[in-house]
């Protein structure tokens, strides 16, 4: 499989029902080995001063580092997450965040990826959080292949 398949099939896996589709996520950017997802800011997003929350900015982290790593791997696998360490660097206050990640590592069974996450605002751009994660390749379930065996 291409790398463009790879990415055809991402946008299929962010279309699924779930947390990254019913957040909003979406895809900015993809190449292999490196994916940027974003989410627009919306009320149910926040915490109380109307930031993001840090669990939906870790959560798209974990989402993109996820991609990166899948998008390195050979057809068929899939990146699932064994490990994400995040730091948060300040408020998340932008109109949206951006998470762009980039595989480091990518083995057999194990990858790792860092991901920035930035908080756009007006198109200002700052670094709100950094994160890496450590992902283990799994085969792709059949029911991700075959929408009918669900």
């Amino acid at each position: 499989m291409t790398g463009t398949n790879r990415i055809e099939q991402l946008a299929g896996i962010m279309a699924m029902s779930g947390f990254p589709h019913s957040s909003g996520m979406r895809i900015v950017a993809a190449e292999p080995g490196k994916v940027s997802l974003a989410l627009s800011r919306r009320p149910e997003l926040t915490q109380f001063f109307g930031h993001f929350h840090g669990g939906v900015i870790a959560g798209l982290a974990d989402q993109a580092a996820g991609a990166a790593v899948t998008t390195a791997l050979p057809e068929g696998r899939i990146a699932v997450t064994v490990e994400i360490k995040i730091n948060f660097l300040g408020p998340a206050d932008g109109e949206e965040i951006i998470a762009r990640a980039e595989a480091m590592q990518v083995g057999g069974t194990i990858g790792v990826a860092k991901v920035e996450v930035i908080s756009k605002d007006n198109g200002a751009e700052r670094i709100c959080a950094f994160a890496t994660a450590t992902m283990r390749a799994v085969d792709i379930p059949a029911q991700m292949v075959d929408p009918s065996r669900r």
